[in-house]
């Protein structure tokens, strides 16, 4: 296995991206990477693209030739991916799987997602049937906001079984919003809240779902955003003429995936989720406790908990509980989505993935904003997620 490096790392701001137009999304995201490192994107061997709803919101199919578009990349390796909000994440393991086959020694892994309109609008009832479509057919029924709803009752089941409360699992919202205040590429960076207002039921925030104890602060962005990486074994490194020591080595990476459907499985305790998160460890050679960062797939709060468990830094029912006591914290034992996480950094579906590992990769080189950059950031681990906790991609990082 040849060891595959983060070379260089760019995204867009997070929120709104007007009237820009998939083809200059896809441009600006690959040359933005290659401005990072001074690289010619005529240095890339191979590429690969990741979004979700391109087709139902932006009428686009075919984006490897959008991505071949841009000036040298032509004639290449290229591919799309789609695994729901595990797109971006797919991307990446894309790129990678393309060099470890040795069919080139750099790759570009580019994700995207532009969910408003040119005026920054946003139709909530279209984006919301949109993104039902990546849920199982059967259990659409009654739903109006179909994940909205589906992670409702997974957050329901989950304080059920553990004794967890909605202020207990608030804490994973009010610690993101913070941290998201220091990024400059967060969306909700100008937006500070405490735990009583997320608890509270007035203005914007309100309860999802009847019956259900999901509010709009438990849930993550209707965002716009792009991020791309750019990957090189060592020879690519040297192509690229960029220093190893200025480098994060992706040091391990895994994906499954366990049934779409909810019914007859158990999604508080997901079977691929942890069988890739445990691979993920195994061929990096470390261990839950060797890594003090991470970028968990926190659509909604229940997941920061649950996510915090995948990784192993919290045992069974306990990951609300680590947020609680401030574990998560950038200065706590591990910094979880100190970049502010889906909630409040913002989840442009098809760049979640690649920004999740972007910014690992910042921490673990000391270019993290000052109030965010996590002491001593000695390795990293990403778990990116699509559907109802049913595509997993994950990875180990540590620095080169």
């Amino acid at each position: 296995m040849k060891r595959i490096y983060i070379a260089a790392y760019h995204q867009s701001k997070f929120g709104k991206l007007m009237g820009a137009s998939v083809p200059q999304i896809i441009e600006s995201a690959v040359m933005g990477a290659c401005r990072e490192i001074g690289a010619d994107s005529a240095a890339l061997d191979v590429g690969s693209i990741g979004a979700a709803c391109n087709f139902s919101l932006n009428q686009q199919g075919l984006l490897a030739g959008l991505l071949a578009m841009t000036p040298g990349m032509a004639g290449k390796p290229i591919e799309a991916v789609e695994n729901a909000c595990a797109s971006g994440g797919q991307a990446v393991l894309s790129v990678i799987y393309k060099l470890q086959l040795g069919l080139g020694d750099t790759g570009i892994a580019v994700g995207y997602e532009k969910m408003r309109d040119a005026d920054g609008k946003m139709d909530g009832k279209l984006i919301g049937t949109v993104l039902g479509y990546f849920s199982y057919p059967d259990e659409r029924a009654g739903k109006t906001f179909v994940f909205p709803h589906i992670f409702a009752e997974i957050m329901q089941a989950y304080m059920a079984e553990h004794g967890v409360t909605e202020r207990d699992l608030a804490h994973v919202a009010v610690q993101e919003y913070s941290n998201a205040r220091s990024n400059p590429w967060a969306q909700m960076q100008k937006v500070s809240i405490t735990v009583d207002d997320a608890l509270r039921i007035e203005g914007i925030n309100r309860y999802v779902v009847d019956g259900l104890p999901l509010k709009t602060y438990d849930c993550s962005q209707i965002t716009d955003g792009y991020a791309a990486l750019i990957l090189a074994t060592e020879e690519g490194l040297a192509k690229l003429g960029v220093a190893k020591q200025d480098c994060v080595e992706i040091a391990g990476y895994a994906q499954a995936t366990d049934p779409l459907a909810c019914a007859n499985r158990d999604v508080l305790r997901p079977v691929g989720a942890r069988r890739a998160m445990a691979n993920a460890y195994r061929m990096a050679e470390l261990t839950p406790a060797d890594v003090n960062v991470a970028e968990i797939h926190d659509c909604f709060t229940v997941m920061g908990a649950l996510g915090t468990e995948v990784i192993g830094k919290a045992g069974e029912g306990r990951g609300a509980q680590y947020w609680v006591d401030g574990n998560a914290r950038a200065d706590g034992a591990c910094g979880i989505n100190t970049s502010g996480g889906l909630i409040a950094k913002g989840h442009p579906v098809g760049a979640t993935g690649i920004a999740m590992i972007g910014w690992c990769a910042l921490q673990l080189l000391g270019k993290a904003p000052a109030a965010l950059q996590v002491k001593n950031a000695r390795a990293a681990a990403t778990f990116n997620i699509g559907g109802p906790v049913c595509a997993s991609v994950c990875t180990v990082l540590k620095p080169a």
